[in-house]
């Protein structure tokens, strides 16, 4: 078996059907010929990203969408790509990191984040409807906020923001996505060591070689825009069409429980999220995986796994057991910026609503189009206007 990637049509939402009728564990015939598994279940999941005995190891793995994967298959990770890699060295990398992303520090960012997305929300009241929801607020708001962390200037995002999305595609632009951006960050590297400002490129400086910090970066690049972006359009676009789940934001307590539940409905690390390489026998749901076998998780199905969450096909934003969901990962590798990212679509989703209640889409839901050709799974753009 492939793994499954056709939606059913009219139904953007939902993972492919396909998905919800296997076990939890079971086989999977990856592009490059090689015999894996594949897990769709909650619970061998979450044993998978907390067991040692898988491996992060780029040259050890196979992607499950592609003959060659992300950066480069069958070949170690470049230094500086810690999400590729396994304690030791992925512990100096997270141990460095981890200052930069307390819960403090992020929490500090919010009056900023607010900021932003009031001005933007104050643009497109000025120029009014209807706009590109994409390009007019979901894009900008992560794209700004990390410039900022990192000391990336904002005049530059469309090109970075061309360069992730290579980086993200399927289609082989990959490989020259990663090589624009290495020249882009080596050489910012170079002028924050001649000039260092108050940013994290800068504060790692002198903890990291040009090199392994411009690859740093460039992680933190890719994935603190890329990824928020496209759940702040998605996202949306689900409360436009579930409008009584909508009504649910007004009260201040949902809305942190809200984002949890989005991340969990639509799990838009769709076909690129997380795998795993065996480095020995391990009995994982009842299947026994051979060393040097690629375990790939599909995250659609793990996060509506029935056996952990109720009707779990229903968004529900009061959802109890909504932060169960591994959208974030799990284990040494769980992701990094997840408090930024949570504080971004809590006030994204919250303020947006608040100055448009009456927010439609400009076309019908079935014309706006889908990133199925990508890693992360969103919209293309959302036409909407309002009164």
């Amino acid at each position: 078996m492939r793994l499954p990637q056709e939606r059913t049509p009219g139904c953007p939402f939902d993972p492919p059907p396909e998905l919800a009728k296997l076990p939890p564990v079971s086989r999977l015939d990856f592009p490059d010929g090689h015999q894996g598994w594949l897990a769709t279940g909650h619970e061998a999941a979450r044993a998978v990203l907390a067991d040692p005995r898988f491996s992060a190891r780029q040259e050890l793995k196979h992607s499950a969408v592609r003959e060659e994967a992300q950066f480069g298959q069958g070949r170690p990770a470049p230094p500086g790509f810690f999400a590729m890699i396994d304690p030791p060295g992925h512990t100096r990398y997270r141990r460095l990191l981890t200052g930069q992303f307390t819960v403090r520090r992020m929490r500090l960012l919010e009056p900023r984040i607010e900021r932003i997305a009031a001005d933007h929300l104050d643009a497109m009241a000025a120029a009014g409807p209807p706009t590109d929801l994409v390009t007019a607020y979901a894009l900008p708001i992560p794209s700004l906020v990390i410039c900022e962390l990192l000391g990336v200037p904002y005049e530059d995002h469309d090109f970075f923001q061309e360069a992730s999305a290579k980086v993200a595609r399927l289609d082989g632009d990959t490989a020259l996505g990663t090589a624009q951006l290495a020249r882009y960050l080596g050489e910012l590297v170079r002028r924050k060591r001649a000039e260092p400002g108050d940013d994290l490129i800068s504060g790692l400086a002198g903890d990291l070689g040009d090199v392994e910090l411009a690859n740093v970066a460039m992680l933190l690049l890719v994935a603190g825009h890329e990824t928020t972006a496209n759940m702040l359009a998605l996202g949306a676009f689900a409360l436009l069409e579930n409008p009584e789940q909508r009504a649910l934001l007004r009260e201040a307590d949902t809305v942190e429980n809200a984002v949890e539940e989005l991340m969990r409905w639509l799990s838009i690390l769709h076909l690129g999220g997380p795998s795993r390489v065996a480095l020995e026998d391990v009995e994982l749901g009842g299947e026994l995986v051979r060393k040097g076998e690629t375990v790939a998780l599909a995250l659609p199905a793990v996060n509506r796994d029935p056996r952990t969450f109720a009707d779990p096909d229903e968004l529900r934003l009061d959802r109890a057991e909504a932060r169960r969901h591994l959208a974030f990962g799990h284990g040494v590798h769980q992701c990094l910026g997840q408090q930024l990212a949570r504080i971004e679509m809590r006030v994204g989703y919250a303020r947006l609503f608040e100055r448009f209640p009456d927010l439609r889409l400009a076309v019908p839901a079935a014309e706006v189009p889908m990133k199925t050709d990508m890693v992360v799974y969103g919209v293309k753009s959302l036409p909407v206007e309002w009164s």
